[in-house]
């Protein structure tokens, strides 16, 4: 039980402890007063098995970074920015434990969305591409916009990030595209087209293009262009921090302690409709 007495802190399991996300969770969580970190789960092969998770900032925690996925039973929610396979079992542990989680991993297919959605006939999930206030704002214009202008205005999406992500189109990107499609009545798997190169004839009619950029230590940045005959709408969100996210996070785990079971997302969490 989340949340079982006045006063009490939420328990938290932090996956991915030693990259960039789960650094930014962590301490981002050690700056409140309602959350306390009871375990942080990296890879066995990852470096920072065995120190305490907040070593980077300085100062310890008593909490020590394990592989033990056993340690996500300590918690009252898992929070999960990692891969689709790791993500699948640690997720699988929520369920035998009852464990709440959160999950912004990105690149799973089809096969792993149903994973989660079983799943979340167990435990309460937020599973969305992205945690970022902003960007669900955003989400949620470019939902309006394609209403508003559908049939007259082609749509690009493109979005950069850092040379390491390893999936492409982004999860953010690809729901961005998930959203126009959807609200002008189409599938994005029928007009998708993933770059362009060579002779490709004319732009097909109602066609979502999408374009990658990879480089640097790019946060990650997303433009959705509506372009028609003569003018343009651009919805663009730039993130600079991953502390966006680690916040975002941290919000959708506060939301869950008083959900039942069931598949919510930061629409949700952030009461958008």
């Amino acid at each position: 039980m989340i949340g079982g007495g006045v006063g009490e802190k939420m328990k938290l399991a932090i996956a991915g402890s030693g990259g960039r996300m789960g650094r930014m969770l962590i301490e981002a969580a050690l700056a409140t007063d309602d959350l306390s970190i009871v375990a942080a789960l990296e890879r066995e092969d990852a470096p920072q098995i065995g120190q305490d998770c907040a070593l980077f900032l300085g100062r310890a925690s008593g909490v020590i970074i394990t592989s033990e996925l056993s340690s996500i039973a300590q918690a009252d929610a898992l929070i999960d920015f990692t891969r689709p396979e790791g993500t699948l079992r640690h997720l699988q542990v929520c369920v035998e434990h009852r464990v709440r989680a959160v999950i912004g991993t990105t690149g799973f297919d089809e096969a792993g969305r149903r994973h989660i959605e079983q799943a979340a006939r167990s435990v309460p999930v937020v599973f969305s591409p992205n945690m970022s206030v902003g960007v669900n704002v955003a989400f949620r214009l470019a939902e309006l916009a394609a209403r508003m202008l559908s049939g007259d205005f082609d749509v690009e999406i493109i979005e950069a990030h850092h040379r390491d992500k390893v999936d492409a189109p982004s999860g953010t990107a690809l729901r961005l595209g998930e959203l126009v499609a959807s609200a002008q009545g189409r599938s994005l798997q029928q007009v998708a087209v993933h770059g362009r190169h060579g002779l490709t004839g004319p732009r097909p009619p109602g066609s979502i293009g999408f374009s990658v950029i990879r480089g640097g230590d790019l946060v990650g940045d997303h433009s959705v262009m509506f372009a028609g005959t003569g003018e343009r709408i651009e919805i663009t969100h730039r993130s600079s921090s991953r502390m966006t996210y680690a916040l975002g996070g941290l919000r959708a785990a506060r939301f869950l302690a008083q959900r039942e079971p069931g598949l919510y997302d930061m629409r949700d969490v952030l009461g958008l409709g």
